[in-house]
């Protein structure tokens, strides 16, 4: 079988490059072509284009690629046609795959979408839109089957990747962690995650560096982003603090607390169960039209899920060195705050559905396909 896959962000080809996986078991003779990343290529896709040329952060970052954004949407729906497979897989991306999804339709060719865009947070009139064009829906958060249902429409929730991810990790001592990478053995580590965009990451690291001083016995660690190059962060090292790339997991199975930027890490980090502030610190006017326009009381999924206040999310004029410091303070060992966190983020992993997440969801697909 055929099968085209589209992911524009480093999370989605993990998770996608797990489905691949597990959809190999079931399909010996599966074809994979995909716009995504290094991880979907190594599990035998043929990669059109990296997900790293796509991701365009906020609507003013939008409005100036808005010319590359199109061509690409022409280059893909050509594509596409070409290659004819037998399913369009979408993952995330919403802006991109919702465009691609109407065009399928008109097409008459079968579409799945793999993680719902996050209509229930804003936009949520796209749920007319998604009923219409995707035929199934696989959803990873336990809440968002509910929502659905409110619309009329039935989704599958399959459960959350990232526990099989986390839960496939080699487990390292702290020790060899720090001896392998350069760190120091006597100081605990604090992470920072400051995204995986060029302009998340000039938002946000230059304010984490400025509180990061006030914690001298501390080491401070950079995330990288494996879509950026090594001279991105080149300004932002100094003798307390080091940049590891692809180590993202590692760092975290080893990190006390962290500091991280909205999104996908804030729920990877407390599945490591390792207490957070999450920040978030976009242009002006993006800000001011999503301030209007999202629907929901928190920006971190950690906090979504729970339904309650479990992390401190440090917004836009909030977000300020000494803000963060505070709020960093009250996470580390020995301060209340912190264990009643860790406490939430065991209930979280409970919620999430347990693991088999990937396995479910490529076993629900070739069903609906046999069908």
């Amino acid at each position: 079988m055929r099968y085209y896959i589209i992911a524009g962000e480093a999370s989605g080809d993990l998770h996608a490059a797990n489905l691949l996986k597990e959809i190999k078991k079931i399909d010996s003779s599966a074809h994979f072509r995909c716009w995504g990343g290094d991880l979907m290529q190594q599990q035998g896709a043929e990669l059109v284009k990296h997900y790293k040329d796509l991701a365009f952060m906020g609507f003013t970052e939008v409005l100036l690629n808005i010319n590359t954004i199109f061509k690409n949407l022409s280059k893909c729906k050509t594509d596409i046609l070409q290659y004819a497979p037998d399913v369009l897989i979408l993952v995330d991306y919403p802006g991109f795959n919702l465009r691609i999804a109407e065009f399928a339709k008109k097409n008459k060719i079968k579409t799945f979408y793999y993680i719902s865009p996050q209509v229930w947070a804003w936009k949520q009139s796209r749920v007319h839109k998604i009923k219409k064009v995707v035929d199934k829906m696989f959803v990873i958060l336990p809440f968002e089957k509910e929502f659905y249902a409110r619309f009329n429409y039935q989704v599958d929730f399959v459960g959350h990747p990232l526990l099989d991810a986390i839960n496939h990790l080699e487990k390292r001592s702290f020790t060899e962690f720090c001896s392998e990478n350069s760190l120091l053995v006597e100081k605990p580590i604090i992470a920072l995650l400051p995204g995986s965009r060029k302009q998340e990451i000039n938002a946000m690291l230059p304010e984490m560096l400025k509180a990061c001083k006030h914690f001298k016995n501390y080491q401070f660690v950079i995330a990288a982003a494996p879509s950026q190059l090594p001279e991105m962060y080149n300004t932002f090292v100094n003798e307390s603090t080091k940049v590891l790339f692809g180590k993202t997991y590692a760092l975290l199975q080893h990190a006390t607390a962290a500091l991280v930027t909205s999104g996908t890490a804030t729920l990877e980090t407390a599945l490591f169960e390792v207490p957070e502030v999450v920040c978030y610190k976009g242009s002006n006017i993006s800000y001011q039209i999503a301030k209007r326009l999202i629907k929901v009381k928190y920006i971190s999924l950690v906090n979504l899920i729970l339904d309650k206040p479990v992390v401190q999310e440090l917004i836009q004029d909030d977000f300020n060195e000494k803000q963060i410091a505070k709020e960093l303070k009250e996470i580390l060992p020995g301060m209340p705050k912190r264990e009643l966190m860790k406490n939430d983020f065991v209930l979280l992993k409970q919620k999430l559905g347990g693991k088999g997440a990937s396995e479910k969801t490529a076993k629900l697909m070739l069903q609906y396909l046999s069908c």
